[in-house]
């Protein structure tokens, strides 16, 4: 069984911080050509230029991933800078809260837009061009696989993310609808759900309010926050051949999180 993405080319979006930063960063260090993906150009670029050497293997494409046209652009740009795509990882993603009661909030719509529609657009592009590229190819190898980043808010209930958790559930289903889509032309639609991960922008959450860290540490039976390396190894495990008869599955990392009841708390 292997896990090694060597070779691979991966479009991982959303990977100018955080949890989609780690994922693109493992792909590289793992021998993958990646094209990180993002809004934020000044990020990207400087995430790729700390990448030295490596970085022949890395690009990076800013543009707002939810215009169909960015989308078609980012397509465009991996072709010419790699020839082709085998994985693309939809990390691209957004948490807000907002009144449940409140009609004249579009809250769900935003997130909606956001955390659903922007990956599966995305997968229905991609996929595309992975039919096209394996049309003449060994028809035993794969031809690609989507891994797309959900949250545990998908099952656990906190009514100020009404939006958030109806995305989420909503990119569940997404993925195994196009996991049966998909599963002829030789593709594998997998996601990650996790609850909270110290990225950068969890830090800074913790660094003003002080109780917030013990509260996560508490409701997780394995007392502890998630590292952005292993969301990062559960995406890899997905993308590789390891997993190669493995499609349409929601993999849980939150170290036992939603084994207990719900807590008040939010997911980050």
């Amino acid at each position: 069984m292997s896990f090694s993405i060597s070779g691979k080319t991966a479009i991982v979006t959303g990977a100018a911080n955080g949890v989609g930063l780690a994922i693109a960063r493992q792909f590289v260090d793992h021998g993958a050509n990646v094209m990180f993906a993002d809004r934020d150009e000044t990020r990207l670029k400087d995430e790729v230029g700390k990448m030295g050497e490596d970085s022949g293997s890395a690009r990076y494409y800013a543009g707002d991933l939810r215009e169909r046209l960015t989308q078609a652009n980012l397509l465009s740009a991996t072709i010419d800078a790699f020839d082709r795509v085998d994985i693309l990882v939809n990390a691209s993603r957004q948490m807000m809260s907002s009144d449940p009661l409140d009609p004249d909030h579009d809250n769900v719509e935003e997130m909606l837009e956001q955390n659903l529609m922007t990956a599966l657009r995305l997968s229905q592009l991609v996929s595309k061009r992975m039919i096209k590229q394996s049309e003449d190819e060994d028809e035993e190898q794969p031809a690609g696989a989507i891994v797309n980043l959900s949250s545990i808010a998908a099952r656990q209930t906190h009514a100020q993310l009404l939006g958030y958790s109806i995305a989420s559930a909503a990119l569940d289903q997404m993925t195994r609808s196009m996991a049966v889509a998909l599963a002829g032309h030789r593709i594998r639609v997998n996601a990650v759900a996790f609850g909270s991960v110290m990225s950068a922008s969890l830090k800074d959450v913790l660094k003003d309010n002080k109780s917030l860290r013990g509260e996560i540490v508490d409701c997780t039976p394995m007392s502890r926050i998630a590292k952005s390396s292993e969301v990062a190894d559960a995406v890899q495990y997905l993308a590789s051949a390891g997993s190669g008869f493995v499609t349409g599955q929601v993999i849980t990392i939150d170290g036992g999180r939603t084994l207990l009841d719900p807590v008040t708390e939010p997911a980050h």
